[in-house]
């Protein structure tokens, strides 16, 4: 799992532009923090210069300031002890970058190893490669490159936080702070999230269990008496910490961690471990594509897209509290419907609408030729005066039949009242058609959640499931 933050950046009180961006930059890729980097558009050690080229370019093309408003932005993204390698990181901070930025902006992406957990220093342009507009920190920006960082964690088979606890001001904690002692966890934290993380793997034995946590960073002495003590040497840990219940809790002794690996005693539902993330495997299709001829490479497109559609659909499960089947089916049921409903009301209004206007257009095309009809009567239907004006009269008997149709039976409103009532249904239909959107946009998703679900579970069959999805 990883938390994220993301902040804007403006001149700072006594220095330019560039000195605002170099000192920022300068911690990003302090050696003694930093334990790797990449960046796109730019070298990450001449990134205030080529930042500024940027925006002096931009003040050239659009001629507004360059330097008002926001400089750059810094994501800040933070992963659990143990979950990733500095590779693994860096490579999921490039990726949120690019996808956040859309690869519009300049960027470079630091990460860190100096706290005991991993994170990252995303730093992004404000303004874009090409010189011609601006990034704007909108409304909910926060959540969305949250949301962002959980799907791609969940692409990358890793853990997220479902509901990410916050300060009393409503922002979102960091990684230390989500623990929920408002700092960064201690190393005896650090040691039981890595321990949960490795039983929840059901490791074959107590050997497995301890080539798992080398793997993750924490070495291991066993001393007098068989006491087994772990350190966390790559996050910056001098002391060992012993691998016993009075140190670390109840159930985190030797004995304690045999017996669960050993299958005597079931793992503890109520401990505190990360989020295990479901594994999917998702082939069915693909197979078929083989069959039909598909080569190496189309299988392993396909593999990666078939983990992010089933990593969007996981996330959207877990945003919206649906981790049971039956919930979801109602879910679906119930969007569908109030789609369905949204479109018969959008419809009935764009009936009426239309009666309105048809309505009114033969009101004004009767009251417009009537004289002439009425000269033709007096003139007792003269052929002459009805060669002379065929098209009016014409006219005025099809706005005549049309207004007995539209009618029915029924007296005939004053233009006054239909042009009020037009006024009344536009605005109907305004209100209507967003709503139908919304409906709609919520049934789509749903619907194609629950297909991927119910494809996964075996629960349709192929050819009912694409026309789902369709």
């Amino acid at each position: 799992m990883a938390t994220t933050y993301i902040k804007p950046y403006k001149v700072s009180k006594g220095l330019s532009a560039v000195q605002t961006m170099k000192e920022r930059f300068d911690y990003g890729l302090d050696p003694k923090k930093c334990a790797a980097v990449s960046s796109y558009l730019c070298e990450p050690e001449t990134a205030f210069a080529e930042f500024m080229a940027t925006k002096n370019q931009y003040e050239m093309i659009t001629g507004r300031n360059a330097e008002k408003g926001h400089l750059f932005f810094q994501i800040r993204q933070a992963f659990p002890v143990g979950e990733v390698s500095v590779e693994e990181a860096q490579r999921i901070g490039y990726e949120t970058a690019m996808r956040w930025t859309k690869g519009k902006y300049q960027f470079f992406v630091c990460t860190h190893n100096d706290r005991g957990h991993l994170h990252n220093h995303i730093y992004y342009n404000s303004t874009s490669e090409d010189s011609t507009r601006k990034f704007h920190n909108f409304l909910g920006s926060s959540f969305h490159v949250r949301r962002l960082s959980d799907r791609i964690c969940l692409e990358h088979d890793l853990s997220v936080i479902v509901n990410p606890k916050q300060h009393s001001k409503g922002k979102f904690k960091h990684y230390g702070e989500w623990l929920g002692d408002g700092k960064e966890p201690t190393f005896q934290e650090r040691l039981k999230l890595a321990i949960d993380s490795v039983l929840q793997e059901q490791p074959k034995d107590f050997d497995a269990f301890l080539a798992e946590l080398a793997s993750m960073g924490f070495e291991h002495k066993w001393g007098r008496g068989g006491v087994l003590s772990f350190r966390a040497s790559d996050h910056g840990q001098e002391r060992f910490t012993r691998l016993r219940s009075s140190t670390l809790g109840d159930g985190y002794g030797i004995e304690d961690i045999r017996s669960i690996i050993e299958g005597r005693t079931p793992f503890p539902e109520k401990r505190s471990a990360p989020i295990a993330v479901r594994k999917v495997n998702l082939v069915i299709d693909i197979q078929e594509k083989m069959a039909q001829g598909k080569g190496a490479g189309y299988q392993r497109w396909a593999t990666v897209y078939n983990l992010k559609q089933m990593a969007a659909a996981l996330q959207y499960l877990q945003e919206n509290n649906l981790l049971v089947y039956e919930d979801l089916a109602v879910k679906a049921e119930t969007a569908t419907s109030r789609m369905h409903s949204a479109s018969d009301k959008l419809q009935k209004t764009e009936t009426a609408m239309k009666r309105n206007a048809d309505l009114k257009s033969a009101i004004v095309d009767y009251v417009r030729n009537r004289p002439i009809f009425e000269e033709y009567k007096k003139r007792k239907y003269s052929r002459k005066y009805l060669a002379e004006h065929e098209a009016e009269i014409a006219e005025y008997r099809a706005a005549q039949s049309s207004m007995s149709s539209i009618l029915n039976g029924g007296k005939l409103p004053k233009m006054d009242v239909l042009k009020e009532e037009w006024q009344n249904l536009k605005a109907d239909k305004k209100s209507g058609y967003s709503e139908y959107r919304t409906a709609q946009k919520e049934m789509r998703e749903v619907v194609a959640v629950k297909a991927n679900i119910d494809h996964l579970l075996g629960i349709v069959g192929r050819d009912k499931n694409k026309e789902m999805v369709r």
